[in-house]
């Protein structure tokens, strides 16, 4: 465990001090890898489905907020249901509208979901984002939360629906527009869907709330089994064509996804909650207080050790007077490893 926390702050650490240059490349990858999927799934305008195009667009958004993205990205979709028919085009510049307007006015910092959610579906974990939105947003979110799956699902009827809108009579103008708005108003997938997902934001957002001990583990396990129980429900009451075994996997994968994004954002101890209990004037007040887990990442000290060598100094000079045998008195001055020397007087 102290290993994941000095990871989790040298994560944190390195992530705010190159904040300036990991923002652009992450915005950069999303975008390029939305603009390869809404290519993939629907193609039908080829200028726009090679690579260039869409590199040249993530560029662009990389340093542009995420609702940059977006538009963007309804843009891509946009051309694709020109190429496909006008009919087709105008329907969907209608919902893309409808939604702008919910979108910009109430969650407009929420484009990174609008841009997750049609990517997380193809990987069928889209469970994990109704969750997260739950533990870190409030039930505003279910706005954006909301609009993405419309983009999905209305990507995914015009990829499984191409040969029967293409084959109705060009000159029968209106059973085209009766075929695209039936296939959104009819879709009981995507209700069920988006009634899910709001109410699993609910139960999660209101139970990570509480003052219990493990309110946002409890909170995680809510969720994942509300949103399976209502998918499920709905499967067996309107025949949605939804796989069950899909649910139960998507659901697993996206509680131990949630519980990654729990470790990295609030990891609490509660082997330490205090309470305490204080009044003033006007009101008595009852808290509880948890404390946080923090561990920073441990410093390498390297001490450098010298061995020390051992040296030896000469003595110093030391003058010796003696007397010779005729009487003539000399100074002897004798030094260390060196021959002696005679100075007479």
């Amino acid at each position: 465990m102290a290993g994941l926390l000095e990871a989790k702050e040298y994560i944190k650490n390195f992530y705010s001090k190159y904040e300036i240059y990991i923002k652009p490349v992450l915005k950069f990858l999303l975008a390029l890898i939305s603009f390869i999927l809404i290519n993939s799934m629907m193609g039908y305008m080829q200028a726009i489905s090679g690579f260039a195009i869409p590199l040249m667009a993530a560029l662009f958004c990389s340093f542009l907020p995420w609702s940059v993205a977006v538009l963007f990205a309804a843009g891509f979709m946009l051309a694709h249901f020109y190429a496909l028919a006008l009919e087709c085009a105008v329907v969907a510049l209608a919902v893309f509208l409808l939604i702008f307007l919910l979108y910009f006015r109430f969650t407009p910092k929420d484009g990174l979901v609008v841009l997750l959610l049609p990517l997380l579906f193809g990987l069928r974990i889209p469970y994990l984002i109704p969750v997260a939105l739950g533990l870190l947003a409030s039930p505003v979110s279910m706005i954006s939360c909301t609009c993405g799956v419309i983009v999905y699902y209305l990507m995914k009827f015009a990829s499984d629906n191409m040969t029967l809108l293409t084959g109705v009579n060009a000159e029968n103008t209106s059973q085209r527009f009766r075929l695209m708005i039936d296939g959104l108003m009819d879709n009981k997938a995507m209700m069920i869907t988006i009634i899910s997902f709001a109410i699993t934001i609910l139960v999660v957002y209101m139970i990570r709330r509480m003052s219990m001990d493990h309110a946002w583990t409890i909170a995680i396990i809510a969720g994942i089994l509300t949103n399976a129980v209502i998918l499920l429900v709905g499967e067996l009451i309107f025949d949605l064509h939804l796989s069950i075994l899909g649910i139960l996997l998507g659901s697993l994968i996206s509680g131990c996804l949630a519980k990654v994004v729990q470790f990295l954002s609030l990891n609490l101890d509660y082997s330490r909650t205090e309470r305490v209990q204080f009044e003033d004037d006007d009101y008595y007040y009852y808290v509880k207080a948890v404390p946080k887990i923090v561990m920073a990442p441990q410093e390498k000290r390297v001490k450098k050790i010298h061995t020390q060598r051992k040296t030896t100094t000469a003595a110093p000079k030391q003058p010796t007077t003696i007397k010779t045998s005729n009487g003539v008195s000399r100074t002897r001055i004798v030094e260390q490893d060196e021959e002696e020397t005679w100075d007479s007087i």
